[in-house]
């Protein structure tokens, strides 16, 4: 992993609240790693589509997946820009005024041209990397892609160039004169957390629940 920080261009460059944005890698990958869908956006024909769908960080890129058939995959492969994000919520900021009031959050916004994973072994560790993101383990008891399946999907890839990342936590900032108002101010943590699985209605009796599952990645 190479260690040096992203550096801001004329569409990453942070210009509300600055001193939000974050350029280091290690911290930007971190939030990559910690989301479980993201928002791919591109204009086709005129029209903006935002597709939301699973994804992975493979080092320096990150890959989703779709239907071979899907219009947006498609495109996206013939070198359409993309805008592809990734946004976690980590808290509610009741602020003294609705001005002030916010989320916690960490976001990652990146630029560039998507390009599709074509060689087969590289397209199913990519496909491997999706899996495993959400449930370390899953991959290794799964039965193998047909050829069909792994021919009928098509993953595409986005090299982190261009990217921005923008953090927010702590309490609220409220204007000084606020602070005497008789006015309950503070954050409400948010966090996904995963329930009880659920077996499947026709699972055949005696397949025990995979101690894995308490490993899945919730951010």
């Amino acid at each position: 992993m190479s260690a040096v920080a992203f550096k801001p261009t004329g569409k990453t460059k942070i210009r509300r609240l600055a001193k939000r944005a974050v350029w280091d890698r290690e911290t930007v990958f971190g939030v990559l790693d910690a989301g479980l869908a993201c928002h791919v956006g591109y204009v086709v024909d005129g029209q903006p589509y935002v597709t939301p769908t699973a994804y992975a960080r493979i080092g320096e890129r990150v890959v989703w997946h779709g239907s071979s058939a899907s219009r947006m995959l498609r495109r996206l492969a013939e070198g359409v820009p993309v805008c592809f994000t990734v946004s976690l919520l980590d808290g509610i900021v009741h602020a003294r005024s609705g001005f002030h009031s916010s989320f916690n959050y960490r976001s990652v916004m990146a630029f560039g041209t998507a390009e599709e994973i074509l060689d087969k072994d590289e397209k199913a560790a990519a496909l491997e990397a999706i899996v495993e993101r959400i449930t370390p383990g899953r991959w290794a008891d799964l039965r193998p892609m047909t050829g069909q399946e792994l021919k009928a999907t098509k993953v595409l890839s986005l090299r982190l160039e261009e990217v921005a990342c923008k953090i927010r936590d702590g309490g609220p900032s409220d204007d000084e004169a606020d602070y005497d108002l008789p006015i309950w101010a503070g954050e409400v943590p948010i966090r996904l957390v995963a329930g009880e699985p659920l077996d499947d209605a026709r699972l055949k009796p005696g397949i025990p629940r995979p101690a894995y599952l308490k490993d899945t990645r919730l951010g």
